[in-house]
């Protein structure tokens, strides 16, 4: 009898001992599976840049199923000349880490370099044909993932480019929220380009359409009253009805000019400046930047508030 007895002590000392072991282990395997999140855009873009194939970490992983929590995929949309890995090295394993399917493309790509050279720089083609893309990328996501509809997190051009998707070609039942940051509603003066556009004539003609255009379709279209604009604001708003708004801005944005230009009536609006003035961050480093971070979460699961942290952050190079 006492040989059974210690039989089975062992076996329970080794039954404990296993299960302390796989509870270590899960505990590391989580813990491994968060991915580092810098605050720093410039220096990120810099280290990401080398290989414009590449994909952000914690991004397009096409087994990825959205939890009950987070229903909605992210779909990150990149500003002017960024491209899915450079402009989203805080975002995606953000996004990742919090429990979200994220998935991100390059849209806009150049026409006048081949593959992979016009991989570096996105966002260059007229907006309306890189909506076309987005719809394609919206319904592989929906497609894999098996959800109804996306959230959208856009930076810079990829605030209003999804709009015109939503819009126009049948987005808005595909869009739970949409989450913008440095948001160009209005469009940009742009150092006073604009006037070109409401002057109007020949002059405007040749530079906007002649020069300018088959080279950076989306440039002219950024410009305060644009035809790209009367078209995304017809009806008076760009606003599509049944998509939940969130426009993140800065004060310090040096190209959106002004900056309110990023706040529309209708839409949340928020000012990062209002929750730390000691945040300096400017049209880049908002992709990166902390405060706004705290605030896309809280837009994408208003049912969880998160505190909105507040430190010295300096442009291009955050904290």
């Amino acid at each position: 009898m006492r040989g059974h007895f210690r039989f089975f002590a062992i076996v329970l000392s080794a039954a404990a001992a296993v299960l302390a072991l796989a509870a270590g282990g899960g505990a590391a395997g989580a813990t491994d599976q968060k991915l580092p999140v810098p605050y720093d855009f410039l220096v990120s873009a810099v280290v990401a840049g080398p290989n414009p194939l590449a994909d952000p970490p914690g991004a397009n992983d096409w087994s990825c199923k959205p939890s009950a929590q987070h229903p909605e995929p992210v779909i990150l949309t990149h500003g002017l000349l960024g491209n899915k890995d450079t402009n989203w090295q805080t975002y995606a394993p953000l996004l990742h880490n919090n429990g979200y399917c994220v998935f991100a493309l390059t849209y806009g790509q150049s026409r006048q370099l081949p593959s992979p050279l016009n991989q570096y720089f996105g966002g260059l083609t007229a907006m309306e044909d890189s909506a076309v893309q987005l719809k394609a990328f919206v319904a592989k996501v929906l497609a894999a993932t098996g959800a109804s509809k996306v959230d959208i997190v856009g930076h810079s051009e990829g605030t209003v480019m999804p709009d015109y998707y939503a819009k126009f070609l049948g987005g808005a039942r595909y869009i739970d929220k949409y989450v913008s940051l440095a948001p160009l509603w209005h469009g940009t003066s742009m150092g006073g380009l604009s006037k070109l556009v409401t002057l109007g004539g020949p002059l405007s003609d040749v530079v906007m359409n002649g020069v300018i255009a088959p080279y950076f379709g989306s440039g002219p279209e950024f410009l305060t009253g644009s035809p790209f604009y009367a078209k995304l604001r017809s009806g008076g708003t760009p606003a599509v009805p049944g998509i939940d708004y969130t426009n993140i801005v800065t004060k310090y944005d040096e190209l959106v000019q002004p900056y309110t230009s990023g706040i529309q009536d209708g839409m949340r609006n928020l000012t990062v400046q209002d929750y730390c003035k000691s945040d300096f961050t400017e049209h880049f480093e908002i992709a990166s930047d902390p405060v706004a971070a705290a605030l896309v979460l809280n837009a994408l699961d208003p049912a969880h508030p998160r505190a909105v942290p507040c430190r010295l952050v300096l442009p291009f190079i955050g904290g």
